[in-house]
């Protein structure tokens, strides 16, 4: 068969595709194979074999078809960098998050789980014009077991401590517990959301999201909430 351009050819294998739908009756399209790189390379050069040298290929559609080529590969080369810098940066995240490990972090949260008389640290952001911190920590029932008064920090985090007692003084049994925190304001009370310290055991890169997730003491954790490292 002679072979006059590479859209001739498509076109030819096409056709063939559709004969062999239509002989066997299927109702769904054929899937023509792609066409690689070494079959582009195999097709010109049958094209320039097979050309009339009476009537040689237009020049413009040889170089044409040659920049087709190029530019495949380009997209190809493309493709593959895109892959290895993927990889490099999910490498870059677990080298990341396995410093992490052992550490203690800060991120956004209202419960913890301790022992009895265990202790649990945290902080709150607390506003402007702040004049007084209240945290408040209640069992899983709902009754209030401690209420801490701290000072409000004049500039970042304002940190707290809870030592796992009671407001009578007695050791607080093993449990989760719940944190809520408000700031006087002007003589009103202001709701804050609490930050939960808890320690890293391990690092996970999220197969969904390919993000770093780390494995703490309190559950999982994305290393995007974590607002502060101790």
């Amino acid at each position: 068969m002679s072979v006059d351009t590479i859209g001739a050819y498509a076109a030819q294998t096409a056709a063939a595709a559709q004969a062999v739908s239509a002989t066997t009756g299927s109702t769904s399209a054929t899937a023509v194979p792609p066409i690689t790189q070494s079959d582009f390379l195999s097709l010109i050069i049958a094209q320039l074999k097979d050309q009339d040298p009476t009537q040689p290929a237009d020049p413009n559609q040889f170089i044409n078809q040659i920049a087709t080529l190029s530019e495949v590969s380009g997209i190809n080369g493309m493709q593959s960098s895109m892959s290895n810098l993927s990889n490099s940066m999910q490498s870059s995240q677990l080298l990341t998050g396995t410093s992490l490990i052992g550490h203690q972090v800060l991120a956004a949260g209202t419960t913890a789980t301790t022992p009895a008389g265990g202790s649990v640290k945290g902080a709150v952001a607390a506003p402007t014009g702040a004049t007084g911190v209240t945290i408040q920590v209640t069992d899983p029932s709902g009754a209030l077991v401690r209420t801490i008064q701290v000072a409000p920090s004049s500039s970042g985090l304002t940190n707290f401590t809870w030592d796992g007692t009671t407001n009578s003084g007695a050791l607080a049994p093993a449990g989760t517990y719940t944190f809520s925190a408000a700031a006087t304001v002007g003589g009103s009370p202001t709701s804050l959301s609490p930050f939960l310290a808890s320690t890293v055991n391990s690092v996970t890169i999220d197969p969904t999201t390919q993000t770093l997730a780390l494995n703490t003491s309190s559950g999982t954790l994305s290393l995007a909430n974590v607002v502060q490292v101790n």
